[in-house]
């Protein structure tokens, strides 16, 4: 997930009826594209679902390896690019809050980072630390001094980070040391309560920030853009098939036919993929330059961000077309939207049902596909009922309700 922020929303979605959503400015975005993006936010959590539950990329073949393949790294990378969504979608989405209203939205940011912080760190002490939510705490927090800036510059900020990022994170890497690890470690009530401290979330995590606020920043980008507009879709199109091809074409040249290789092909499903994918990159401070070639799952490399960010702009501009244009398939898609609309909730319930009814992860986990469709349609059928009677989802109500002391900000 990972298997991702993640995510998810490995982040939580921005509830539809909020002002700057529900209704859309005059020549704005119109509510295809939030529908789309809350349909996107759907697949990203069923992504999830596949990599934590679902059988081993070993124990596949056809159709089954291609999704399974798709979904290891990739899930969790378009839940980081959505949240970074979300934020615009607080902060004003093609004109971004000022003043007063501007106080209260980044105040809402605050409070929502804190909030995922906490949560995130108290899932962990539980479920491990493939929990995305405390990262997302993190990039929210970081996100902040940019969420007024115009899409050309999020989208040249989340390109330079793409470049720079990994590189400086190989290198800091190689120096830290397992001492001195243990001595920031231990000055961590963080790493003490879940296992997941400071450096973990910035630097050695599964999801460390210094490698993920791309994602984060190309989402933002992505909200600041009239995604419902047919010329802004087909240049994005283009975009995300660009980098898409340009990247991983570029690695598999460069490192060889091993390049894309997701470590899930170790054998391992879940939380176990995850962590072998984390142990056995370039970011355990034991691997050689070159690794920095290549572009598997959460490799953390620049061709890595790059071909990742390009997936997750197809994912979203295909689901803003789909919804946009064929009325009868959004009419069919609606109980997944609903899926979507309560990512948090759908995110964080999965976990908890999936220890409640002892279903193992790892080198244990079965090799059907029966659990994890069963997941997903029981996400399906939660949603649906639940978004006929109430706005929100549990989780995303509970959050909605703790940001409200941001109108308090004067």
């Amino acid at each position: 997930m990972t298997q991702m922020q993640p995510p998810l929303e490995t982040s939580p979605s921005e509830p539809r009826n909020l002002p700057e959503s529900a209704v859309p400015a005059r020549g704005g975005p119109s509510m295809g594209r939030l529908v789309g993006v809350d349909l996107a936010r759907a697949l990203a959590v069923f992504g999830m679902y596949i990599v934590h539950i679902g059988p081993p990329l070993s124990a596949t073949d056809g159709v089954a390896s291609w999704v399974r393949y798709l979904a290891d790294g990739h899930s969790s990378v378009l839940f980081a690019t959505l949240a970074g969504f979300s934020l615009i979608l607080i902060a004003g989405r093609r004109k971004p809050k000022t003043g007063l209203a501007g106080r209260q939205a980044k105040a809402r940011i605050a409070i929502r980072a804190v909030v995922l912080l906490a949560l995130g760190t108290a899932l962990s002490m539980e479920y491990g630390d493939v929990i995305i939510l405390a990262f997302y705490g993190v990039y929210f927090l970081l996100a902040l001094p940019l969420v007024r800036l115009r899409a050309r510059t999020l989208a040249m900020i989340a390109a330079g980070l793409a470049v720079v990022t990994p590189q400086l994170a190989f290198g800091l890497k190689s120096l830290l040391s397992e001492s001195v690890q243990q001595s920031v470690n231990a000055y961590d009530p963080l790493e003490k309560l879940s296992d997941v401290g400071v450096l973990d979330l910035l630097l050695t995590g599964f999801y460390p920030t210094i490698t993920w606020m791309p994602f984060v920043v190309a989402g933002m980008a992505l909200a600041r853009l009239d995604l419902s507009a047919t010329t802004v879709q087909r240049r994005l199109a283009a975009l995300g098939a660009a980098l898409t091809v340009a990247a991983y074409g570029m690695s598999l040249l460069l490192a060889g036919k091993d390049a894309l290789r997701s470590t899930a092909e170790g054998g391992k499903s879940s939380a176990g993929s995850e962590a072998a994918s984390s142990a056995s990159g370039f970011f355990d401070g034991q691997g050689s330059a070159s690794e920095l070639l290549s572009a598997g799952p959460h490799s953390g490399t620049t061709f890595d961000i790059i071909g990742s960010v390009g997936v997750a702009i197809l994912v979203i501009v295909c689901a803003t077309v789909l919804m946009d244009r064929l009325p009868l398939l959004h009419r069919l898609a609606k109980p997944i939207i609903a899926v979507g609309a309560m990512s948090l909730t759908a995110y964080v319930g999965h976990f908890v049902v999936q220890s409640a009814a002892g279903i193992l992860t790892g080198e244990s986990s079965q090799v059907s596909w029966g659990p994890v469709l069963t997941f997903i349609l029981g996400a399906i059928v939660f949603a649906a009922l639940w978004s006929r009677f109430f706005r929100r989802g549990p989780l995303e109500y509970l959050l909605n309700a703790a940001t409200k002391p941001a109108k308090y900000i004067r």
